[in-house]
């Protein structure tokens, strides 16, 4: 398994050579830089921490500076661990570019969803509004009952859904296609929608779960951008 950091630009579409249009997410993957290789011997598991976007050294502690400096490096902005067997083939200050996925391959990413606050239940778990007719209560967006039925119904169970903090999740989307791989420009083109906002941090690895179905049925290395 390969996996890669880098962060969502925005959407655009791409044009195949028998003119079919492909919808497409832009990701910019800066160079990678090895951080840290973590081996079941030292740490009980193996994984590599990645570094990705210069940190101004007045924005840097000592720690991270030090840290940094081990893989002859500067701090990064942004750190995160990655797993896989492929991935255990790097040591100590690699750098990982663009280039390590194809045109073709099918991938899985790992983003964060936007935020949207403090949301009611009609918003947030798509609860059915109450009775606007005459006669009716005011309360036409506010929660119902929350009564049990059973032994144990002194008391509301967690994980019932109510208002509360909306968005802001860690999300999979699994089978997506890589379209094509600019590695002049440090961007690489996947087809359909990622969670997250522009400018927001994603993973790219490869896919744990393809299904046939979703498999690659030609060659995409020929779509061009328009």
């Amino acid at each position: 398994m390969k996996s890669i950091l880098g962060r969502k630009v925005g959407m655009t579409q791409v044009f195949a050579t028998d003119g079919i249009m492909v919808p497409v997410t832009v990701i910019e993957v800066l160079p990678n830089v090895v951080l840290q290789k973590k081996t079941k011997e030292n740490d009980g598991y193996d994984a590599l921490q990645l570094g990705i976007e210069d940190k101004k050294e007045s924005s840097s502690n000592k720690a991270e500076k030090g840290h940094a400096a081990k893989a002859n490096t500067t701090p990064k902005q942004y750190v995160a661990e990655v797993q896989g067997d492929e991935m255990l083939n790097y040591n100590l200050g690699d750098v990982i570019s663009v280039d390590i996925f194809k045109a073709g391959e099918v991938v899985d990413v790992i983003g964060t969803t936007k935020g949207k606050g403090f949301s009611g239940g009609i918003k947030r778990w798509g609860f059915k509004k109450g009775p606007a007719a005459h006669g009716a209560s005011l309360a036409l967006r506010k929660i119902g009952s929350l009564a049990t039925s059973g032994r144990t119904n002194n008391r509301v169970h967690p994980g019932r859904p109510m208002s509360g903090h909306h968005g802001n999740y860690t999300r999979t989307i699994q089978n997506l296609e890589v379209v094509a791989v600019d590695t002049s420009k440090n961007a690489i083109l996947i087809k359909g929608a990622i969670p997250g906002a522009n400018r927001g941090l994603v993973t790219i690895r490869t896919a744990v779960k393809v299904q046939k179905s979703k498999a690659v049925a030609k060659t995409l290395a020929n779509y061009t951008a328009e």
